[in-house]
């Protein structure tokens, strides 16, 4: 359950700077996503989150939501039971099933590839990414970008972004994972600018009656 959100929070955003080789147009519009994203003081976004493997007939469909304020967020997956909140300092993971916290540091809970934020900059970790083209679908017309891994860590073999041509923010997202699963994001509602105080990114264990607690900081 934990891989899987990982890969939620990887593949939930996108991009800023250049450490991998990188197609001369996928930066530049990679450079306007990320410019266009961080302009904004928070967002908060509404998807989709599906896993397939057709080898063993499975397809998994659930709904989600994140809230984004600088290194802050609070993923949300209520189909699945489970929500994540970091203060940029600690991660809590609450877990439904069980009525159990997890609470780590940041850095000890893997850092940037937690931040679901880390999308985007993650080419810069290490992802070479490439121009597809240009495709259309119901009539919207979105820009093609695929990421490949230069290194094993990530545990994926590509990771493909469909980006709005008229909103220069993502659409979508797949992951082609080396486990044979294939995961995706829709973002179905985009709100900027929505005014999270800063508590909202903290987990208040007082709101739960008769909770575990499990603290690794």
């Amino acid at each position: 359950m934990m891989r899987r959100l990982v890969l939620v929070s990887l593949m939930l955003l996108a991009v800023s700077g250049v450490n991998a080789m990188q197609d001369k147009k996928a930066k530049e519009i990679l450079q306007k996503v990320s410019e266009n994203t961080r302009s904004f003081e928070s967002l908060s976004v509404d998807f989709i989150f599906t896993m397939e493997n057709e080898e063993m007939a499975i397809h998994e469909e659930n709904d989600g939501s994140i809230q984004l304020k600088g290194q802050k967020y609070l993923v949300n997956l209520p189909d699945i039971g489970i929500k994540v909140y970091s203060d940029g300092i600690s991660i809590w993971n609450y877990m439904v099933d069980g009525n159990q916290v997890t609470i780590s540091s940041v850095d000890a809970d893997g850092g940037e590839l937690m931040n679901p934020s880390s999308l985007f900059s993650i080419y810069e970790k290490g992802f070479n990414s490439e121009y597809v083209g240009e495709k259309s679908i119901e009539g919207k017309q979105f820009h093609e970008i695929e990421l490949y891994p230069g290194e094993d860590e990530y545990d994926v073999s590509k990771v493909s972004l469909l980006i709005d041509k008229s909103a220069m923010m993502i659409n979508s997202a797949t992951l082609y994972g080396t486990d044979g699963n294939l995961y995706g994001i829709k973002i179905n509602d985009m709100k900027t600018d929505v005014g999270l105080p800063d508590d909202y990114f903290e987990f208040n264990a007082a709101e739960y009656n008769d909770i575990e607690i499990i603290d690794f900081r």
